[in-house]
């Protein structure tokens, strides 16, 4: 089988001939599916592989080398990582993910950028999040990433929110579980972005409202929590969060007693939101995932208008 060339780093050239024919095997119609149909979103494949689980994504064939230029911890069970990519060539979409190459680690890790892509734009630098579980690259951000830790990546995924300047205007609702908040944070952070740029220029894409709903276990698992009031903060008329805890014990913080219901996500809450111009944007544990598609598709919402990622 021909094999398209791949940019791989010095370190990397060992697993050439792997990495590319598990490549050829990857690829997928060139046109990017913007919006997945509610019949394949729902295929469940409970793989905890990554590059099984996500064989027939679209996703990049162009590996690039990134340098860990910052570490901080985002809850007690969640390490961001901050990635400097010098390659040019790297890009993504808000709401993609990356395949994770680590020096003398045979698994590949699947991470979600939480980042902007104007971050990449302005610095060539994106942000990731990862749980602490026993899967080996998540052992290894936890254990063994320091500052200058070379690794690889590649972008992928379909689940994304890319509106070019002359598309209509669209209200986002995002529904997030734990870290699922990834992908929909790097989504309301573009969407900040993209206010920013028609208010400063006065053209571009025109956003219409954008409504996170946040679901964890506790305060301290609800990550990015500041980044996220502040985005509402600086948007009030245009941006809203509806924080949820399941678990808490612990007193809830002043700042944040305005933003927290104690309790799931409702699908009263979300139905509130249901209009012809919202896309519905999900990521979170398989069975909450599932549940509010079902309860959307219900409420006739049209399956192109319906997006989720899954992670196990």
């Amino acid at each position: 089988m021909a094999c398209t060339a791949v940019m791989i780093p010095g370190w990397l050239q060992g697993c050439a001939r792997a990495i590319c024919t598990q490549a050829a095997s990857w690829r997928s119609p060139p046109s990017a599916v913007r919006h997945l149909t509610l019949s394949s979103m729902m295929k469940s494949r409970r793989k905890t592989d990554h590059l099984e689980r996500t064989a027939d994504v679209v996703r990049r064939e162009v590996v690039s080398a990134a340098k860990v230029c910052d570490t901080a911890d985002e809850s007690p069970s969640v390490k961001r990582l901050r990635l400097l990519v010098a390659d040019k060539g790297f890009s993504f979409k808000a709401g993609q993910w990356v395949d994770f190459f680590i020096p003398g680690v045979s698994v590949v890790g699947g991470f979600s950028i939480c980042s902007s892509p104007r971050l990449l734009e302005q610095d060539r630098m994106i942000d990731l999040a990862v749980k602490y579980t026993n899967h080996p690259p998540a052992l290894w951000v936890h254990n063994q990433c320091a500052l200058g830790s070379e690794v690889a990546v590649r972008v992928g995924g379909e689940f994304f929110f890319d509106p070019q300047p002359a598309d209509a205007s669209r209200n986002l609702v995002l529904i997030a579980g734990g870290v699922g908040i990834n992908p929909l944070l790097s989504i309301l952070r573009h969407s900040a972005d993209l206010h920013r740029e028609r208010a400063d220029k006065g053209s571009g894409y025109e956003m219409g409202t954008v409504t996170l709903f946040y679901s964890a276990k506790n305060t301290s698992e609800l990550l990015f929590k500041k980044n996220i009031l502040d985005l509402v903060n600086e948007f009030p008329e245009k941006m809203a969060c509806s924080l949820h805890v399941t678990k808490q014990t612990a007193q809830i913080s002043a700042e944040l007693k305005p933003y927290i219901t104690e309790g799931r996500i409702t699908e009263k809450e979300l139905s509130d939101h249901i209009s012809k111009e919202t896309l519905f944007y999900i990521c979170g544990p398989p069975p909450m995932t599932d549940f509010f598609s079902k309860e959307l598709e219900d409420r006739h919402v049209p399956p192109e208008h319906i997006c989720f990622e899954k992670w196990w």
